[in-house]
């Protein structure tokens, strides 16, 4: 199916609603296989959600749980070097917490909440993220310096995942149950660096 990408300019974004956030496809994964690769992970099988970020592509590498059994994915820009991420997690957002839930930037400024559509537009100095709410959890998009057409645009475009984009996504799951076994770990040790030094510091 091919989607036109609408990037607005940030001024005409105040008045614009988001409408249809997270739609659903007719050609989703199959619900068996889904459950079972995300099982195998430790993430629940409904918070596996994807999304199209305007030129940003997923890193691979950067897909794995998020708290206890949610989900999370990198979307990275080589050209502009921003990172757009998208975590879905157990919760709700509603007008009374918008602004109370921390943001992930380190900045001291406040967290600051507009409604669009269904989702949230919420920002805190130079980090801002789209949240949208579901009936048990919330799908967030955000980064910093992402600028806000970006983020409504990876928000209008939450989906769940198809069997292609579930290939990209997730490994297959070992069978026997065994875990998922991890292609970036050297055999031995754990690839951090050598901080043996000797006694004293």
């Amino acid at each position: 199916m091919i989607r036109t990408v609408r990037l607005l300019p940030a001024l005409l974004l105040g008045p614009v609603l988001l409408t249809g956030c997270g739609s659903e496809r007719a050609d989703e994964a199959d619900p068996a296989e889904l459950a079972s690769r995300a099982g195998a992970l430790g993430i629940a099988p409904e918070l596996v959600y994807v999304t199209d970020a305007p030129g940003h592509t997923l890193a691979q590498q950067s897909v794995g749980v998020y708290g206890g059994e949610g989900f999370s994915a990198v979307y990275v820009s080589r050209q502009k070097g921003t990172q757009v991420q998208l975590t879905v997690d157990r919760g709700t957002m509603t007008e009374a917490t918008c602004e109370e839930q921390p943001g992930a930037d380190s900045s001291p400024a406040p967290v600051t909440c507009a409604r669009d559509g269904d989702a949230w537009y919420r920002s805190s100095g130079q980090w801002a993220e789209y949240a949208v709410p579901k009936t048990d959890f919330v799908i967030r998009v955000g980064g910093t310096n992402v600028p806000r057409d970006v983020l409504r645009e990876a928000a209008d475009q939450l989906h769940r995942p198809s069997a292609d984009e579930l290939d990209t996504l997730l490994p297959s799951a070992p069978a026997g149950g065994e875990p998922v076994e991890r292609g970036d770990l050297p055999p031995a040790g754990d690839g951090a660096p050598d901080n043996d030094v000797d006694q004293g510091g």
